[in-house]
């Protein structure tokens, strides 16, 4: 059964880094464009941050996580990471990891087939 779980989120300090790691199961990750999206506090809209492919080519799509956040994969654990650094307030969301059923990433949320549950992260000072 395909499962796809967030992990790593909490509160962090404005300034700090934060690592998410999206973890697989019943699939094997490499086959597919995981993307990491996040959902504000009252927004409904989930933004795209950054998405991955099978050979670990990226593509970014939240302009502010430019040069800050980082996606990486480890094929051999079947995880996806969200390294993000000099977190800003406005990085307060839940964050979802998502798979998309081909090997191209899109910035389009509607593109994606299956997500996680999301996990936690606040910025505060």
């Amino acid at each position: 059964q395909l499962q796809i779980v967030e992990s790593g989120g909490g509160l962090v300090q404005t300034g700090g880094p934060l690592k998410l790691s999206c973890t697989a199961s019943g699939f094997t990750l490499d086959q597919y464009a995981i993307g990491w999206f996040r959902q504000a506090p009252g927004k409904e809209e989930r933004g795209g941050i950054l998405c991955i492919i099978g050979n670990g080519g990226a593509i970014g799509y939240l302009h502010s996580a430019k040069d800050r956040f980082i996606i990486t994969r480890d094929n051999a654990k079947n995880i996806v990471y969200l390294q993000m650094n000099r977190l800003h307030p406005e990085a307060t969301a839940i964050y979802y990891c998502t798979l998309k059923r081909s090997p191209s990433c899109d910035g389009n949320r509607h593109k994606y087939n299956s997500w996680g549950h999301g996990t936690q992260t606040t910025a505060s000072s």
